[in-house]
């Protein structure tokens, strides 16, 4: 598929662990230019600091964007200004404890100890991208709960907290879509909402939890 600059950008805004890996597929099975990841992720010292020029740059190289930095606090409100022809998709789980079990699961078998959910210390150890990045990505999300930064209550209340004003901002809004993609209509409203024909009827399964996509 030949990239053309001008076309609209698909923004994934659902937080991490809701299934924006499985996303990723079916828009490269879909013949979508993806931003790269990795490099997405290293801009979260730019947007940490509010700089949002080397994000922007950023969001030409491709089409759809999801995860890192994308699944932060309001972003999507610049980039719905920066690109008033872009589409925005919220994917939610079942429910927020749901999505509580597959993060602290996800992290504990990656960066825990054991198997055991992740201590301060563990994320900010971690090598992944650079030492500490884990940590300060963490942390710029979720803040820090002193004894447990997993705590449940607390968690749960950023994740439902955002996907709340998402929803706010986008009220009436024709570019934005809120989907589920356990459920067996996911792929027929994404499919729709993107005017494409799909090249399959369920969901690609990517990154899974237990019995949980990301």
């Amino acid at each position: 598929m030949f990239f053309k600059k001008n076309k609209p950008k698909i923004f994934c805004i659902g937080q991490n662990k809701t299934g924006t890996t499985s996303l990723q597929k079916f828009f490269q099975d879909h013949g979508f230019k993806v931003g790269d990841q990795p490099t997405a992720e290293l801009l979260m010292d730019d947007y940490i600091n509010r700089n949002w020029k080397p994000i922007l740059k950023y969001c030409e190289t491709a089409e759809v964007f999801q995860d890192v930095p994308f699944s932060n606090d309001y972003l999507f409100i610049l980039l719905d200004y920066h690109f008033p022809n872009a589409k925005f998709i919220l994917t939610e789980r079942d429910s927020p404890e749901q999505w509580y079990n597959s993060i602290t699961k996800f992290h504990a078998k990656l960066f825990g100890k054991d198997g055991q959910v992740p201590t301060k210390e563990d994320l900010q150890n971690a090598t992944y991208r650079y030492n500490g990045f884990l940590w300060k990505t963490f942390y710029e999300k979720y803040g820090e709960v002193p004894g447990n930064i997993y705590n449940k209550t607390h968690l749960i209340s950023i994740y439902e907290e955002r996907n709340k004003q998402i929803k706010h901002y986008f009220k009436n809004k024709s570019n934005f879509l809120v989907v589920n993609l356990s459920q067996p209509d996911a792929i027929q409203k994404m499919a729709d909402f993107l005017q494409i024909t799909p090249k399959y009827e369920e969901m690609p399964w990517e990154n899974k939890t237990e019995a949980i996509k990301k």
